[in-house]
């Protein structure tokens, strides 16, 4: 069981749950939200909501619930593992496999097929074992999990202090005429649609940096990094400056390529780094394009600029 967690409040000030943001925990935003919820993360021993405004003297403990005997089913489900050690599994995910169990996914999931593969870190809980970072289901790419607790740990960390580079290739609607840019602009849940995400005001810090890497007659190929790390950030960023990714059901009408019969968004997580937990090596990794994703771009026709 994981140990009990404890922050003393001193000149600490707001809410309960921007507090708990700040610290760094390696438990997420949402796990930490549900805890208070549930009475996992008490303030003076008392169970408090996420509006609660701390005041000098109070004492927060976090004591994460008592894990339960998995019921994931492993599966020997083939793998692209592109680099594994004692603490560390980087794996190259296909477009349309989901990342872990859920409502509507219980099996057939790039956790079922991890478990299969090796022990992995439980700080995630019962359905999200090794699981740091997620991309969504029909984004193909490269994934960091932890095999163990503290390789977790650490890892979370690289995370929250924007310390690993994550480097994504989409092919997007529309011609740019920049050859780079930035998006800052705080994404939230959609007001209507509570399954989507929005560009909204009060919603959290989110900062997007594009670069062209090709242009072709009505669309362009971008390298995307990540500066923060919100749900479906890329795609929301993208659809917000008018340039939806192709390929995308939800945010960007499910922009086709003529002639291609495209199953999800053409977004690809391409390069990732991270430090290894324990020798501090700086590692980093880099995958081509999936075969959907060349054949898609060679039915393009590519814009030659002139050098007049």
């Amino acid at each position: 069981m994981t140990e009990q967690i404890i922050i003393n409040i001193t000149d600490q000030s707001g809410r309960v749950d921007a507090i708990l943001a700040k610290e760094k925990l390696p438990y997420s935003r949402t796990i930490l939200s549900n805890w208070l919820q549930t009475g996992h993360v008490l303030v003076n021993g008392n169970k408090v909501k996420r509006a609660y405004k701390v005041t000098t003297g109070d004492q927060i403990s976090i004591i994460p619930p008592e894990l339960v005997t998995t019921e994931i089913v492993a599966e020997d489900i083939p793998l692209d593992i592109v680099y594994e050690d004692n603490d560390v599994l980087v794996v190259n995910k296909p477009q349309g496999m989901v990342v872990h169990p859920a409502a509507g996914h219980a099996s057939g999931t790039l956790v079922n097929a991890l478990i299969f593969h090796a022990p992995l870190s439980t700080i995630n809980g019962e359905f999200r074992p090794g699981i740091v970072h997620r991309i969504d289901r029909d984004t193909s790419g490269l994934l960091m999990v932890a095999k163990n607790d503290q390789a977790h740990q650490i890892l979370s960390a690289q995370l929250k202090e924007h310390k690993n580079d994550r480097i994504y290739y989409a092919l997007v609607r529309g011609e740019f005429v920049e050859d780079s840019g930035t998006i800052d602009a705080p994404i939230g849940r959609h007001k209507v649609d509570r399954k989507k995400q929005a560009v909204q005001e009060g919603g959290r810090n989110a900062v997007t940096h594009f670069e062209v890497i090709k242009r072709y007659v009505g669309y362009t190929l971008l390298k995307v990094s990540l500066e923060t790390g919100r749900t479906h950030q890329i795609r929301v960023h993208m659809t917000y400056i008018g340039h939806p990714i192709v390929g995308d059901p939800v945010y960007g009408s499910a922009q086709k390529l003529p002639g291609v019969d495209l199953v999800g968004q053409m977004l690809h997580a391409k390069t990732l780094s991270l430090t290894q937990p324990t020798t501090g090596e700086k590692l980093v990794f880099d995958s081509n394009l999936p075969d959907y994703f060349e054949a898609a771009l060679a039915t393009l026709t590519p814009i030659i600029k002139s050098d007049n």
